[in-house]
């Protein structure tokens, strides 16, 4: 018999919406000898309620008077006093609360119950999934009360629907036991397998423009390239080529690309680079998704996993990300779209986003370096972002400069590259190339003469030297160029090192 039968009859849950058709004489889902177990057992031993309370969530007991005894073990426990019934019925009793859960006797009634206190947190999740089925329950009654009012929409139905199921989705997820350890690993298994030794989506380990788990951001002024060097790196991740840049590429199952931002443009652009033995790979690697999404992403943090589930893709290119969240400026809004961007991260997702930069910065120096705080919008959306590569120069432009402002391991660049606009391809300018300036100079370069060449003349910084000379010592790694060791001042004042072109190198390229 169950133990919870004697306390008078309570008013429903707050989960129930009234009787209809369907559901007239049904009974609620509930478990009410559960929620008398795990009540009983925190009574007598208060470390259950730590246990109990992550499983549980917020309002999982069908009975009112439950719910309210569970408030008050939380209220004894979080300060620190008993939780025996004695000291629970004064509590209930200053609340006035006593009378209305079934007075002192059914209290101790609760503490009487002989379930033992190493069932309580199975019993505490049997209590929950009834109360997750209650809720289902609710949210169909809703559903077919909207689908019986006169005009209803189908449409507007059906996105209502949608945003409850995710809403209970990630409510469920929040609560439970696995709230507590959803995203918990051991220490070395978060060193060794998180990545951190994987292969680069874009770029080399050493210099990285694009990691695995870490979203790109390609951001620049309209019409200087940002969509033309996305899709030379989506073909290339779906093996129409290689590298981009000189830089390898690794390959995806499947691109799901947001054409939010003028479609037709994207259409056209991409037609450069597409021919007729491309068919087959277009198909079945590319998903193109035409104008606007159902709900921007700050709005419903889910849609952007959800969109990669339901069309099977490991990749998203979000352009452009104006179009994805319903502002840029406001700081709320930028922290729930990154949660969007973590939730498909977490999920294997990996994400390209195309962005714009503040139109008050737009005709800066091409040689000048941009900085972060020139990307539009919230600098949330930037501190999320694994890697930002910043372009700089004029609309339609074939000649830019490749900034690398947000790196996830070596910083690549600046590179001054140029775009062929009738073939969509982009290459490097050979004259700011180290390895072609070291082939063209039988006397090597030093650190500053390299410095002084890639910023285009005048005094090189401190910082101008230390990335040339980082650029030098790669190519010595890589056995491009070999390393002359200079000498220390002195009366002669001393001599820089001198870096050559390898003797592989130059008889490779002769």
């Amino acid at each position: 018999m169950s133990q919870g039968t004697t306390l008078p009859p309570q008013m429903p849950s707050r989960y129930e919406e009234g009787p209809t058709p369907l559901l007239d004489g049904a009974e609620p889902p509930q478990n009410l000898d559960a929620e008398c177990a795990v009540l009983g057992a925190c009574m007598h031993k208060p470390d259950i309620i730590d246990a109990a309370r992550p499983i549980l969530g917020d309002g999982a007991f069908y009975r009112p008077a439950h719910e309210t005894i569970w408030r008050a073990l939380l209220t004894q426990h979080r300060e620190g006093k008993p939780t025996d019934p004695i000291a629970l019925i004064d509590l209930l009793e200053e609340q006035g609360d006593l009378q209305r859960i079934g007075g002192r006797p059914y209290v101790f009634q609760l503490a009487n119950l002989h379930y033992g206190t190493g069932s309580a947190e199975h019993h505490a999740e049997i209590v929950r999934k009834k109360a997750d089925l209650r809720r289902l329950r609710a949210s169909a009654v809703r559903t077919l009360q909207r689908a019986q009012e006169p005009g209803a929409d189908p449409e507007a139905i059906r996105s209502e629907v949608e945003t409850e199921v995710r809403a209970e989705r990630e409510r469920a997820l929040a609560s439970g036991q696995g709230r507590l350890n959803r995203f918990a690993r051991d220490g070395w298994s978060f060193v060794k397998e998180t990545g951190a030794d994987a292969e680069p989506l874009w770029g080399t380990r050493e210099k990285t423009v694009w990691a695995s788990g870490e979203s790109l951001m390609i951001v620049g002024a309209p019409g200087v390239g940002k969509t033309t060097l996305a899709h030379q790196v989506i073909f290339a991740r779906l093996g129409l080529q290689e590298t981009v840049l000189e830089m390898p590429v690794a390959p995806s199952r499947r691109v799901l690309y947001l054409a939010m931002d003028r479609p037709k443009q994207i259409a056209r652009a991409m037609d450069r680079r597409v021919f007729d033995s491309d068919e087959k790979i277009l198909r079945e690697g590319l998903v193109v998704w035409e104008g606007p999404l159902p709900a921007t992403l700050d709005k419903e943090p889910d849609l952007l996993a959800d969109l990669a589930a339901a069309h099977q893709a490991d990749t998203i290119v979000i352009d452009s990300l104006k179009d994805a969240v319903s502002t840029m400026v406001d700081d709320s809004a930028a922290v729930t779209f990154h949660n969007a961007r973590m939730r498909a991260l977490r999920n294997g997702v990996e994400i390209m986003e195309l962005h714009h930069q503040r139109k008050a910065t737009a005709d800066a120096p091409r040689g000048q370096r941009p900085s972060l705080d020139q990307v539009y919008g919230s600098t949330w959306i930037t501190a999320g972002a694994g890697s930002v590569l910043f372009v700089t120069g004029k609309a339609g432009d074939p000649a830019v400069t490749l900034h690398h402002l947000k790196t996830p391991t070596g910083e690549v660049g600046p590179l001054d590259v140029t775009h062929d606009h009738k073939r969509g391809t982009t290459t490097l300018d050979p004259t700011k190339d180290p390895a072609v300036l070291l082939r063209s100079s039988p006397n090597g370069m030093s650190t500053r003469e390299l410095a002084t060449i890639l910023i285009g003349g005048g005094d090189p910084e401190r910082a101008d030297l230390e990335k040339a000379r980082r650029r030098l010592e790669n190519l010595v790694a890589t056995g491009l160029a070999t390393k002359a060791d200079g000498i220390a001042g002195g009366a002669g004042g001393g001599q820089q090192a001198r870096y050559f072109a390898s003797a592989r190198h130059l008889t490779a390229v002769g």
